[in-house]
């Protein structure tokens, strides 16, 4: 940058930053709440819920239920951003951008398997021991 010049975007700062990071976020949520997956996900979180209060589940267990919802809804976030990128750069079929999308799938399956193991072990847990 030469001396003297004014970069070409202003970086909030303090509390200015925070609101900022805040519109930056609900922007995203609101981007990723258009995939069909991510409200399938959001149902399955509200369910859960549902079921981990019908029987009984303790203040931890609906800590660490939310928890890994949390890392689901982030997954699936990362994995819109990917698909978003990979269609921008290359919007012919290629085999990176195959195995890009086919490694953001893989990496919401398996928080969606942590989910359901974890939510599988608190159910048996109630309802038979």
């Amino acid at each position: 940058m030469q001396p003297g010049a004014k970069p070409a975007v202003t970086k909030e700062t303090g509390f200015r930053h925070f609101l900022a990071a805040a519109g930056y976020s609900w922007a995203g949520f609101l981007r990723v709440f258009r995939e069909a997956a991510f409200r399938q996900e959001l149902g399955f979180f509200a369910v859960s819920l549902i079921v981990l209060f019908l029987i009984g589940a303790d203040a931890a267990e609906f800590v660490i239920a939310m928890m890994l919802f949390l890392g689901l809804f982030s997954i699936e976030a990362m994995n819109t951003a990917v698909e978003e990128v990979i269609d921008r750069i290359s919007p012919e079929i290629s085999i990176v951008g195959k195995h890009a999308k086919d490694l953001g799938s893989f990496a919401v399956s398996c928080m969606i398997a942590a989910c359901c193991l974890y939510l599988g072990f608190v159910i048996c847990r109630h309802l038979f021991f």
